[in-house]
């Protein structure tokens, strides 16, 4: 329980300081614990921002795949899929979606090479979704899979940045707004 309330907590204060401007300090103080606590459940603040990242990402891989791998949805239904659990976990999870795209760079090289890993897994498992919509003549079939995966990906991603639950669109707008533009294009 204490291991999860300063993951809890350091999601907060490196969201709102950043990584590098949170000191161990910073988020014992803010739980009224000593750092002997940290130390007992943490070796450092970056296995603790390590496993922040792989928290996020594991959820989101694994859900990715159960999606794409899913036979009884055409590929159209599984890139809605896609968009719709993106951005309802941009929404569920803004902090850790934050500290996924901002921090990264803080992680330790093999740390970073596996998160990496798994983000590649993701781009992966919609590239093929694309594909397979092509050759089912779901999608149109002069599409460039890795360039429409590589937007895609950066249209829901970048969310994280300016979306705002309790702003003036939910999460099911947005994502239909994203699909929508997606699927269709924005030509007239």
């Amino acid at each position: 329980m204490m291991k999860q309330e300063i993951k809890k907590e350091s999601i907060q204060l490196f969201w709102k300081k950043g990584f590098k401007e949170t000191s161990i300090q910073d988020i014992v103080r803010s739980l009224d614990v000593t750092k002997g606590t940290f130390y007992y459940y943490f070796s450092s603040k970056e296995e603790l921002l390590t496993e922040i990242h792989y928290e996020y990402i594991d959820d989101l891989v694994r859900n990715i795949e159960e999606l794409s791998y899913d036979e009884t949805k055409k590929n159209r239904d599984k890139l809605v899929g896609v968009v719709y659990l993106m951005v309802m976990k941009i929404k569920m999870q803004r902090s850790s979606a934050n500290i996924l795209f901002r921090e990264m760079r803080h992680l330790g090289a093999d740390s970073y090479t596996e998160i990496a890993r798994k983000r590649n897994q993701v781009r992966e498992r919609v590239e093929e979704i694309v594909r397979e919509g092509m050759k089912t003549k779901e999608f149109r079939n002069d599409l460039n899979p890795p360039m429409v995966t590589l937007a895609i990906l950066g249209v829901v991603n970048w969310s994280y940045q300016w979306f705002n639950p309790e702003g003036e669109y939910s999460d099911e707008e947005v994502a239909g707004i994203f699909v929508d533009m997606i699927l269709h294009g924005i030509q007239t």
